[in-house]
């Protein structure tokens, strides 16, 4: 009888894995990607050898990330609307900016978080890499409003910036807006989050529960990674409305780029990021999840199917490097002042 009872345990144990490693494979084979493990295998997907991380950047980029000096008012940072301590988001439907502006368009603010991993940048995907994007919500109107020679000036105000900047990139350095938004973007790079879901695809069976493997398998079956694929579950451009009218499109002005193409957002880190959409109308999760299945794939995701795909989705939200809030270097007589107007 011992012996049944452990052979059966055995199959068990078996199938189980089996089941597993089937709906790994299936996964994969759906164009769904891992985290790698790997710091050395993560650095050849996000480092640039013509600017490689390093600690120095990585630091001076995080306090120019926080700096509110880098707006005109002296009082709005990237972090204003990319809250590390929010998923990298703002928790409103509409970023506000400068002279409390909400966004003309009213565009929701994008996770930063594992933005390194998109294809695109901004919702009408106008920027190809990091580097690029930092440089518009620093001088746009409705966010940080300041000019390119306002944020050089501020900066190079300031000696102990400029000495950070001399220990990063040398002597010979020079502080100019395009390598203040680079520097920014380096930091950018490092706020990878991997999670649960990127433990099983890198081969732990025993990472995600039933109920999420059993979530995993309906968001593939459902059609889901028709767009939110890759390493970020999202960050290419996709046509939006494909099958029907989204319930809130007459909210805000926004079709998308010239082609009518929207930058998917990642799932990654999805149950810290709402309200979703690009103009942020629907804050329930499972009714995100409803919404996409009759907007883009023309079918009606049913209550139960999207709790389970909610239950994976769940499982996406990733371990978060420590952010220590820098002390910033104090301003000087020379440093412009802030300015409302």
């Amino acid at each position: 009888m011992k012996l049944i009872k452990s052979l059966t345990l055995c199959a068990l144990s078996a199938s189980f894995l089996f089941a597993s490693s089937s709906l790994e494979t299936k996964a994969k084979n759906s164009g769904l990607k891992a985290i790698p493990e790997s710091q050395l295998e993560l650095l050849k997907l996000i480092d640039d050898k013509n600017d490689p991380i390093t600690a120095e950047k990585v630091e001076l980029g995080k306090k120019l990330y926080f700096e509110p000096r880098m707006s005109k008012s002296g009082i709005i940072s990237c972090n204003t609307c990319h809250n590390l301590g929010l998923g990298g988001t703002d928790g409103v439907s509409a970023a506000v900016g400068h002279k409390w502006t909400a966004n003309p368009h009213h565009l929701n603010s994008p996770t930063v978080y594992n933005s390194v991993f998109f294809d695109a940048q901004f919702w009408d995907g106008r920027s190809a890499h990091l580097a690029d994007q930092a440089q518009g919500p620093v001088q746009a109107g409705p966010e940080m409003a300041a000019p390119k020679k306002l944020v050089e000036e501020r900066i190079n105000s300031i000696p102990e910036y400029i000495q950070e900047f001399k220990t990063a990139y040398g002597d010979n350095v020079k502080i100019d807006f395009a390598k203040i938004t680079s520097t920014i973007a380096i930091f950018e790079k490092t706020l990878v989050t991997p999670s649960r879901f990127d433990d099983f695809l890198n081969g732990n069976a025993n990472a995600l529960n039933e109920a999420e493997k059993k979530g995993l398998n309906t968001f593939i079956d459902k059609g889901c990674v028709s767009c939110h694929n890759g390493i970020a579950l999202g960050g290419t451009m996709q046509p939006f409305e494909v099958a029907a009218k989204y319930s809130f499109a007459s909210v805000g002005d926004f079709k998308g780029d010239k082609n009518g193409m929207v930058k998917t957002p990642t799932l990654r880190n999805i149950t810290e990021t709402a309200p979703y959409f690009h103009n942020g109308q629907i804050w329930s999760l499972s009714k995100a999840v409803k919404e996409m299945g009759s907007t883009q794939l023309g079918i009606k995701i049913s209550d139960k199917e999207a709790q389970e795909i909610v239950t994976f989705l769940k499982a996406l939200k990733g371990r978060k490097p420590q952010i220590i809030y820098p002390q910033l270097p104090e301003s000087t007589l020379s440093t412009p002042k802030p300015a409302f107007d």
